[in-house]
């Protein structure tokens, strides 16, 4: 890894043309690659030899934004999955087995939940949900002898919790196990949880990386720094009879993680992206250092703004001083947090809703996190089949409502909301 500072790295990083190479990151667009011998083509199957082969375990055009991607986070390695959910997905198959079980915080993503609740138990995955306050004993508590990972989100989506991730780290490590951590709302550029203790980190690229809204994706990241030859992850540091015995911890050394999950991983399930993808992926990236800043500024003032507004009766924003979360913020977030708020209307469902349908800036949208000001009523949308006390169960208040705060004027997204809070 370089030692460029990450704003740099943000436009730098992971492609290095040579004398007379395009200057811009191009698409390989293709699915296979020639060799002059049956031999090295062999070897390459065999992981006796680095290279490309098939587009399903790696590409030119992944690879650089890989690399760039790991120098962001400070990590030996990544993946580029086909979204944050393949993402999530891969990052727990690849050390965990039918019988094993997961500790993970309550607070996390909807669709994470139901990928461990749901999906993971019909693969024998169980898993145990506990609340992010914990004290380090009670996580700990909650694992048993055949836990295999603890799992957080840095910032919660969309309750906006946020995680002590020192403490997490602790407790799945006094277990022998990793801590993987979802850090997309936070991005690299304000948060790199691996200083913290975390081993593994998550992304839906989707979101601030990528940061236009056109491209789904997913990224895994290794660390390097956890230790698999603990007796509980056999399948890193036994013989992979599928590769002709080859033992990853072995063979890749710090990078047996990562090097497992592309092999064996990408290799059945085949979750990848296109190299179109991956080319918008980095666009994106380039500019992730100008525009975080901008969400987080932005996000702050309308957070103000809502707090000393008289039909507002709630506000969520862990960048706020009132925020229960504030002194973790400011610990693992000190230069921001991200350019989401939930808050709550007075008058409830149908406030809510009329404010939403009365924002002409805002789109009401099913997704966070780009350039553009969005916002989604949870209890008329995604969650509108709950009743009211069902919502307040799931933590989605009938008068909550998310505002993924984009990269406009700022006097030009205040208006909008003033103008749409007048109308209730």
């Amino acid at each position: 890894m370089s030692n460029f500072k990450v704003s740099t790295i943000c436009v730098q990083e992971g492609y290095a043309p040579k004398n007379g190479e395009p200057r811009v990151l191009p698409i390989y667009q293709s699915t296979t690659y020639k060799y002059d011998s049956s031999e090295t083509v062999g070897k390459l199957f065999d992981l006796q030899e680095d290279g490309f082969f098939y587009s399903r375990i790696g590409n030119p055009t992944l690879d650089a934004v890989e690399k760039k991607i790991a120098a962001l986070e400070g990590g030996v390695g990544a993946m580029l999955t086909s979204s944050g959910q393949a993402a999530v997905m891969i990052s727990v198959l690849n050390i965990c087995e039918a019988g094993d079980h997961i500790v993970s915080s309550s607070t996390i993503y909807g669709g994470t939940t139901n990928l461990f609740g749901v999906t993971l138990k019909k693969f024998g995955i169980d898993v145990t949900f506990v609340d992010p306050d914990s004290s380090v004993e009670e996580l700990m508590a909650a694992a048993n002898e055949h836990t295999k990972l603890f799992y957080a989100e840095t910032l919660a989506n969309p309750s906006l919790v946020v995680t002590d991730i020192e403490k997490f780290a602790k407790a799945a490590h006094a277990n022998n196990v990793p801590l993987i951590i979802d850090n997309t709302f936070a991005t690299p550029l304000n948060c790199r949880p691996f200083e913290f203790g975390a081993d593994i980190v998550v992304h839906s690229t989707s979101k601030y990386m990528d940061g236009h809204a056109v491209a789904l994706g997913g990224v895994i990241v290794d660390s390097g720094k956890f230790d698999w030859n603990n007796g509980k992850f056999a399948a890193l540091c036994t013989p992979d009879e599928s590769y002709h015995g080859v033992v990853y911890t072995e063979h890749f050394k710090e990078a047996a993680y990562i090097a497992k999950a592309r092999v064996q991983l990408m290799r059945d399930l085949g979750a990848i992206p296109s190299a179109n993808t991956a080319f918008l992926l980095n666009l994106g990236l380039e500019t992730l250092h100008l525009r975080v800043p901008r969400h987080c500024e932005n996000a702050m003032a309308v957070a103000r703004y809502l707090e000393a507004n008289e039909k507002i009766t709630w506000v969520n924003y862990p960048g706020l001083p009132s925020s229960k979360y504030h002194a973790l913020a400011q610990k693992y977030m000190p230069n921001g947090t991200c350019g989401v708020v939930s808050f709550g209307v007075k008058g409830g469902r149908e406030a809510a809703m009329k404010f939403m349908d009365s924002l002409k800036l805002a789109a009401i949208v099913v997704h966070v996190a780009d350039a553009r000001t969005s916002v989604l009523h949870p209890a008329s949308t995604t969650h509108r089949q709950l009743t009211d006390e069902q919502l307040v169960k799931a933590g989605v208040g009938p008068d909550l409502i998310r505002m993924s705060i984009g990269i406009e004027d700022i006097e030009d997204i205040l208006s909008d909301i003033k103008q749409a809070l007048e109308q209730i």
